[in-house]
């Protein structure tokens, strides 16, 4: 049996902050107490000094593009990015290549996790206009959910016939993930701004082109059918701030049959940040207006939205330097979401309480993974350290995303991530990742 003991830690769970020690027992929280006397040699110390000790970081959302994209990423490469920022478990997207749309394809990601993975991990099954009963196979108990891209997808992956979508939605009890934008408003905006500018369009009006009412359409009419079909559905990455008008809290998360996202870039860039960053901030959806920003913010905080994640989808310099209509949406984000969100706290935006909430509990609800997301003993010792009183910068030698940059790089943080560990494991420490590949299959309690 491998013990080690978390010593002088500020304790960050379910809304309270306590000092205390952590043990931990092979993978699990064995015990938490105000004080653990060390009854072997053999006992692994760690000490915390003062510091924050937080249920790791669950990321609902992120493509890590394995298999067939891995000159952009992989599932080693990004993973090992994810526990340096203190994220010790994502979900991973099916729209990798081959698109993960059969039973078998989708298990063929799971095998290279096995093997590659420093984080605990699940992959969304994809849908398409023709894989229903594939869907359908798709296993409650050890599956993350059912991704449908009903806008801004590539191959096979765009979801438009109506028909099919009141289908999916009306015959899985699984949690049903949505990217929500509505492709007939882009494609007459894209058309508009074509006449304008010609093939050169500025990449400042790629929030006028995927814009706040091709969002809200998409995102309304999903919620609409939601509702009519019983369907169990999250809303990921929401950007605008019409749409948080679409959800509530006025009921317990655990009540909720829809449930909502943000991404930190939503919450830190906003349209003034294209001027300088160009294609880097150019995601879908897009990053849009201080207002958009300024209302996420405030969706969050009161419980509108549930989750933060990161939707972390890296490209090559290459591939973003190129111009806007030929430039691929998406950036690298795991590694810098933790710290991003604590700067906001540094600034008063939001309490370390309500960071841990959306990042670790709600996620952990949401898609009701079985014994994670919460410091508890009998759960799984995945857990991050954070010092902010640490002072860094983002820089080319400290990134670890297989693309090599990052929208972040120049930033200066006041806070860093000293320790992760996964599964009990001390997986990264000051700096460096351990070549450990602790990460496990997610497990769900659903029937």
């Amino acid at each position: 049996m491998s013990t080690l003991l978390i010593k002088n830690a500020r304790i960050v769970n379910e809304n309270k902050i306590f000092e205390g020690d952590v043990l931990i027992e092979n993978e699990f929280i064995s015990e938490i107490a105000e004080q653990i006397s060390v009854k072997s040699s053999d006992w692994k110390i760690v000490d915390a000094e003062g510091n924050y000790l937080i249920p790791g970081m669950i990321d609902d959302q992120v493509h890590f593009r394995e298999p067939g994209l891995t000159h952009k990423a992989d599932i080693a490469s990004e993973s090992r990015a994810a526990v340096a920022g203190g994220i010790t478990s994502f979900v991973e997207q099916p729209n990798t290549v081959p698109n993960a749309v059969t039973q078998e394809l989708l298990e063929q990601k799971y095998q290279i996790a096995s093997q590659k993975s420093y984080a605990n991990y699940s992959f969304m099954m994809g849908a398409t206009n023709d894989n229903l009963e594939e869907v359908l196979k798709t296993n409650p108990k050890n599956v993350a959910g059912i991704k449908m891209f009903l806008g801004s997808s590539t191959g096979n992956m765009l979801v438009d016939n109506p028909e099919i979508i009141e289908n999916i939605f009306s015959k899985t009890n699984m949690l049903i993930a949505v990217h929500c934008e509505d492709e007939t408003t882009i494609k007459n905006n894209l058309i508009a701004y074509k006449e304008e500018f010609g093939d050169d369009i500025p990449v400042e009006y790629h929030p006028k082109i995927r814009s706040a009412e091709a969002c809200y359409i998409s995102s309304s009419q999903a919620i609409e059918l939601a509702k009519k079909t019983g369907a169990r559905l999250h809303v990921f990455h929401v950007s605008t701030a019409k749409e948080t008008e679409l959800f509530t809290n006025k009921i317990p998360l655990e009540e909720k049959q829809i449930t909502a996202e943000v991404c930190i870039h939503h919450l830190w860039f906003t349209d003034a940040d294209y001027a300088k960053k160009g294609n880097l901030i150019k995601w879908n959806p897009a990053v849009k207006t201080q207002q958009d920003k300024d209302e996420l913010w405030k969706a969050l905080l009161d419980g509108r939205i549930d989750v933060i994640a990161t939707d972390h989808a890296p490209h090559t310099l290459e591939e973003k330097s190129k111009k806007y209509l030929e430039a691929p949406s998406g950036g690298p984000l795991v590694q810098h979401a933790l710290v991003a969100l604590f700067e906001a706290h540094l600034q008063g935006k939001i309490s370390v309480e309500k960071i841990v909430e959306k990042t670790a509990h709600n996620p952990a609800k949401i898609f009701k993974i079985k014994k994670r997301g919460f410091i508890k003993e009998g759960y799984y010792a995945d857990l991050t350290i954070i010092n902010t009183h640490q002072p860094w910068n983002v820089k080319k030698e400290n990134i670890l995303y297989k693309c090599g940059w990052s929208p972040f790089e120049g930033t200066n943080f006041k806070s860093k991530i000293t320790h992760t560990f996964v599964n009990g494991q001390l997986v990264y420490q000051n700096g460096k990742v351990k070549e450990i590949t602790a990460g496990q299959r997610l497990l769900f309690d659903r029937e």
